[in-house]
């Protein structure tokens, strides 16, 4: 009897530990993450022959073609300096892309000749920027739009390339208020946006002879983005929020002005995207990003399109991201929260499929973490929506949480997506809070207005508000917590571990802003017009100096106790390097612990693979040493 308990002792004891094990998370080691895609950015040429994508040459990514008649491809760039930083096909089957030489400061905009291979420098700009407008041009292939601040740093002027010959053409000279261009279906530009700080018009011509005349003006908290002529009369569609709170999908009447009709609106939140085709003139769906992306189709054969591709892949977000001038090829982008994106070439209307390629077939999504929609109230009452990723295992209360506050407020928001970050913590046992505070883009014009000149106000209140959430909630620890941002985000971090020191354990900073007033006098040149807007969204440096100064971090260094760890570009334009080393050394100054990660070759955000897996590794480290009980 004695002998049989033993053995079934002995039974339980290993079923007990292959329990354990059953629930053991793997960690995934950190390059996996943060490596550089392994084949991503597919584009399909105009004639349909062609798949071209980005792939990594000694670490850098360079250009591969491959042929879709025989399957045989090659790398057609092997920069091992710069990576290709954007690139496209024109008409004609040429390939048009950009470099950023970070150290040297310069934009450099090459052609690639697919036939022979041969690529040519055709623009070089320091200390400016190239971006390209318009690059399918039907009546003459070889003459690609381009927007570039050569003649003046603060304005952006257009021009006219001729890929073939290199000859540059000013098209439209900026009198020094226009902020954005619309080229219509055949690249010529007959709407632009003109700003002289707080409001906004729209201005239309009927031809490259004619002069542009101001037709729709608003203040800026209302919003008119053109997106296509709509082939009736001079109408235009446009994204707008005139005399509504959510951002509408409109028809506009280009020679007076006036709304004609409302094509779609959400009544959750502001279409945040619209898929136009410039080959068929037509509107294809509208997203509206409510908890998660919900699409409205605009076609029949479009909706027929994604119907046929949802039998193939349920329960994934899908994205057209390329297609032929016939459009009789697509190349398909589908992800999930878990799932980095694969891309697919789509035939027959959707009835034939082939596999391109995974931006990182490293991960399982088996082993990451579901990102799932919450929301919560404010001290005011104000719903504030955000995201929660758990890590796996059985463990869902009690947890460490890391606090990520978005970057840009009034600009963009988080979304439901896959983010490596936020899978590294989840996978590293936190729990990972995103808040979309007051002043967040997406959820209409009146959330976003509630944000303005709330920074380290009401918008901070939201992030602690939905921390002591998430503690009521029995979600978080409340004494393993961090706060971690990059940009605004950083500030928010800063500003959280300075007036809220009992409920951090420390904090990281990406980028961060630290000083309002340099944030606001150094601004690019190029955002010089949007000045009266960031005085009208965060404060004024004359009249709203002392508020300015009583949430600068950089003021406050006495108040700061807990462990920092800060991250920065040294070529990041927007940042004052010599103010953040300053910063820095007064912290040590006040015995901070604190760490500063100061790359020579970065920007704003860490490009090159060794730099963000070093810094994903003092990350992981710190936060290990830190996120232990608070005494």
């Amino acid at each position: 009897m004695l002998k049989n308990l033993r053995i079934i002792f002995f039974l339980l004891i290993i079923c007990s530990s292959q329990a354990c094990k059953h629930h053991e998370v793997r960690q995934i080691p950190i390059r996996d993450f943060f490596k550089t895609p392994e084949e991503s950015v597919f584009r399909l040429s105009p004639d349909g022959k062609y798949v071209s994508y980005l792939k990594p040459y000694s670490g850098k990514q360079n250009i591969v073609i491959r042929s879709l008649a025989d399957g045989k491809e090659h790398m057609v760039t092997s920069f091992t300096d710069y990576p290709v930083r954007d690139y496209s096909w024109t008409y004609n089957n040429q390939i048009v892309f950009i470099q950023d030489f970070i150290e040297l400061d310069e934009y450099k905009m090459f052609v690639l000749d697919v036939a022979s291979s041969k690529i040519n420098n055709l623009l070089s700009l320091e200390k400016g920027r190239i971006r390209i407008l318009n690059n399918r041009n039907k009546a003459d292939p070889d003459i690609v739009t381009i927007a570039m601040n050569k003649r003046d740093p603060a304005n952006f002027d257009i021009y006219k390339l001729n890929i073939k010959t290199g000859d540059l053409k000013p098209y439209i000279v900026n009198p020094g208020n226009i902020t954005e261009w619309y080229p219509d279906d055949d690249g010529n530009i007959r709407l632009v946006k003109s700003s002289d700080g707080v409001d906004e018009s729209i201005l239309y011509r009927v031809d490259d002879n004619s002069p542009f005349r101001p037709i729709i003006k608003n203040n800026f908290r209302n919003r008119v983005d053109p997106i296509a002529f709509s082939g009736v009369k001079n109408n235009f569609y446009a994204l707008s929020n005139v005399n509504q709170d959510k951002t509408s999908l409109v028809e506009i009447d280009a020679e007076t002005g006036k709304e004609q009709r409302v094509l779609l609106n959400c009544d959750k939140a502001d279409i945040s995207r619209v898929d136009y085709s410039r080959n068929k003139h037509r509107l294809e769906l509208a997203i509206c990003e409510e908890e998660k992306p919900v699409k409205h189709f605009l076609n029949d054969d479009i909706r027929h399109l994604y119907d046929t591709l949802l039998k193939h892949f349920a329960g994934s977000e899908i994205n057209i991201a390329s297609r032929d001038t016939a459009e009789e090829k697509f190349i398909i982008f589908t992800y999930t929260d878990r799932n980095p994106g694969t891309y697919y070439l789509c035939e027959a209307g959707g009835a034939k499929l082939t596999k391109l390629g995974d931006i990182n077939s490293s991960l399982n999504p088996d082993e990451l973490c579901p990102m799932k929609p919450v929301s919560f109230k404010a001290r005011d009452g104000l719903t504030i929506n955000g995201y929660l990723t758990l890590p796996l295992g059985d463990k869902k209360t009690d947890l460490p949480v890391v606090v990520v506050p978005h970057d840009q407020p009034w600009r963009i928001r988080d979304t439901w997506r896959y983010s490596d970050e936020v899978q590294f913590l989840a996978n590293r046992g936190y729990a990972v809070f995103q808040v979309n505070y007051r002043g967040s883009a997406g959820y209409g014009k009146a959330f976003n207005g509630a944000g303005f000149k709330q920074a380290g106000g009401k918008m901070q209140d939201d992030i602690t508000d939905g921390v002591k959430w998430l503690i009521s909630e029995g979600t978080a620890n409340p004494k393993k917590i961090a706060i971690y941002g990059g940009g605004f985000g950083g500030f928010s971090s800063l500003y959280g571990v300075s007036f809220h020191p009992e409920m951090y354990n420390c904090a990281i900073v990406q980028y961060g802003l630290i000083n309002f007033f340099t944030y606001i006098k150094d601004v690019p040149p190029y955002l010089k017009p949007r000045l009266q807007m960031i005085y009208e969204m965060v404060g004024n440096p004359e009249t709203d100096a002392d508020r300015l100064r009583s949430i600068s971090p950089v003021f406050h260094t006495d108040k700061i106790k807990a462990p920092l760890l800060i991250f920065q570009g040294a070529r990041d334009e927007s940042a004052n390097i010599s103010e953040l080393n300053q910063f820095v050394r007064e912290l040590k100054k006040q015995n901070v612990p604190v760490t500063y990660f100061l790359k020579q070759n970065e920007r704003k955000v860490f490009r090159i693979e060794r730099n963000r897996v070093e810094m994903y590794t003092e990350i992981e480290k710190f936060l290990d040493n830190n996120m232990r009980v608070k005494q």
